[in-house]
């Protein structure tokens, strides 16, 4: 051991159990055997992406639009297409004009032209929206004339929520089931009808009660009579008239076909005025 200044050095050979140097043998060269792997995906140039190459394509290109006439969205067919919202798109495509022309058609009953103008493009949009604004305007202006009758006799009064159930079971009911059963009869008498075109009749049909329930709020009994039978009387004919000229192919039945459907129109206002144009204290 040696001591010089302030630092200490070990003589290698005097230490027990150092491990001699080993001898440098020099570089050692190693040398890889060349693979067989091949690229992925196989490209004219070896080791390299082609920019030529395309990616794989699926083996299904329903969601891709390649110019061929596909679309991005896939098309069902069959009748479970019926209970998809795209089969019902287009006949709510329709615009603010061609609503006001036929809420206005509804209102001169005797031109019977209502059909043939709504012959390419009937609409449902229509018909569910009046349903909807009769079931408010009945539940509205029944609750607020039997408010004021209770009030002005100084009765208590409650509201009934059962007008509302009502109105809606009746308006939606009757524009649902009633062309219903008339597309059913003019099949079986070999004058079919398109069931679209039939809910658009009948659901434009009863626009004119939406006027007469605001008018109902008259005090006079008399008077609501008469708005009733108004209001039944143009909806009657405004149906039948539209009809008239598509039944009379059915024969002699024709007559009795429509007579119904005018009858079936009267007893309706019948109807909204025994529970709807009435008020009981």
């Amino acid at each position: 051991m040696m001591t010089g200044g302030s630092y200490t050095t070990i003589d290698n050979q005097n230490v027990s159990g150092s491990v001699p140097s080993v001898p440098d043998p020099g570089h050692t060269t190693v040398k890889f055997a060349e693979s067989n792997l091949q690229t992925f995906p196989p490209s004219a140039t070896q080791g390299k992406i082609s920019g030529g190459s395309n990616p794989p394509r699926d083996a299904d290109d329903t969601f891709s639009g390649n110019g061929n006439g596909s679309t991005n969205e896939p098309q069902s067919g069959g009748w479970l297409h019926k209970f998809t919202v795209g089969a019902y798109k287009p006949f709510f495509d329709v615009d603010t004009s061609d609503v006001v022309d036929r809420l206005k058609e509804s209102l001169f009953p005797f031109r019977g032209t209502f059909t043939e103008k709504t012959a390419d493009k009937p609409d449902l949009y229509g018909p569910f929206w009046i349903c909807t604004t009769l079931i408010f305007v009945a539940a509205s202006i029944g609750t607020f004339v039997t408010y004021v009758a209770h009030k002005w006799k100084k009765q208590e009064w409650n509201y009934d929520i059962n007008l509302v159930t009502w109105s809606a079971g009746v308006f939606y009911g009757y524009v649902t089931l009633v062309p219903l059963a008339l597309y059913v009869v003019l099949k079986y008498f070999s004058a079919p009808s398109g069931l679209v075109q039939l809910f658009c009749l009948y659901g434009y049909s009863l626009f004119v009660f939406i006027p007469a329930l605001c008018l109902s709020v008259v005090p006079v009994e008399i008077f609501r009579w008469v708005i009733a039978g108004v209001a039944g009387f143009m909806s009657a004919t405004f149906v039948a008239l539209n009809l008239k000229a598509h039944i009379n192919s059915a024969g002699e039945r024709s007559i009795l076909i429509i007579a119904s459907i005018f009858l079936l129109q009267l007893g309706l206002s019948v109807v909204l005025k025994l529970y709807l144009f009435t008020v009981t204290v």
